[in-house]
């Protein structure tokens, strides 16, 4: 499906989610070359290039282990665990499913703007930009996944099998964060105050999501809002199955794959139906 065909089907038929799956695969070969180069692109010129995705996570869990765990002789919850590294492993492992969505949606409102030349190009498809910066934070989080492991194994002593499930419990994250990415790289375009607004959101979801403590220590009248935060769910069970090796929660797990699907639906259409008028702005 090209292009043009694509921009000129009407809202009901874009509804049709195999439209978006034949997008994809349409233009999959485009999708990783241009994945590759935005990988790439963040070391170009460095002497260590990718090696440093794998440094700059091993680095970041050593400062948190010696900050929370010596310094502040941080605990999690309730626990009696005099393990000194399991805040900062706690810490870590949130942060992973936090930064996938931080990273891309921090990009996506300048991911047009700063790829005016593709713009011109009538037949381009757009669409796969904000693909391409969800794919890098995907593998920028997988190599953080593999220092976690690591970290469990030497310093916590544990591996569980839930662990198969951290894909699936990611999903609906990726889900979300692609059709918001997709709703933001379009109005960054038409308005420019999109990123500063998003920057501080971000910042605010950070301190307002369950990464520095469980939502067992939020008070039950805060907690339903917090649930109100889509990265809630997906963070607390992503924990949950990779570190303590517990979830059940299969009911929560399919409203918010649900929830996440009609983001990612809903962004996809504004895009191409928004997308129009890019050349005209820029």
């Amino acid at each position: 499906m090209n292009e043009e065909n694509l921009s000129k089907l009407s809202i009901v038929k874009l509804c049709n989610p195999f439209v978006l799956l034949h997008f994809i695969k349409s233009y999959k070969s485009l999708i990783i070359q241009f994945s590759k180069r935005e990988i790439l692109s963040r070391y170009r010129g460095s002497f260590l290039g990718i090696f440093w995705s794998f440094i700059n996570p091993l680095i970041m869990l050593t400062v948190y282990t010696f900050v929370f765990s010596v310094v502040f002789k941080g605990k999690w919850g309730q626990t009696l665990s005099e393990n000194k590294f399991e805040f900062a492993i706690i810490l870590f492992c949130g942060l992973i499913a936090f930064n996938i969505f931080s990273e891309t949606v921090n990009r996506a409102p300048s991911i047009i703007i700063g790829n005016v030349n593709y713009v011109k190009k009538v037949l381009f498809p757009l669409e796969i930009l904000p693909i391409t910066i969800l794919i890098s934070s995907l593998i920028h989080a997988l190599i953080s996944f593999v220092v976690l492991l690591l970290g469990l194994i030497i310093f916590m002593n544990t591996f569980t099998w839930q662990i198969i499930l951290a894909p699936i419990l990611l999903l609906p994250l990726i889900f979300f964060t692609l059709g918001f990415s997709w709703l933001l790289a379009s109005l960054g375009v038409y308005i420019r105050d999109v990123g500063y607004t998003v920057s501080l959101i971000t910042t605010v979801l950070f301190y307002l999501t369950p990464i520095f403590y469980p939502i067992s220590a939020v008070p039950d009248f805060f907690q339903t809002f917090m649930y109100l935060n889509p990265l809630t769910f997906v963070i607390e069970n992503f924990r949950n199955a990779v570190i303590w090796g517990t979830f059940s929660d299969w009911s929560g797990l399919v409203i918010t794959m649900i929830g996440s699907l009609l983001t990612l639906q809903f962004g996809f259409i504004w895009f191409i139906k928004t997308r129009k008028g890019f050349a005209d702005v820029l």
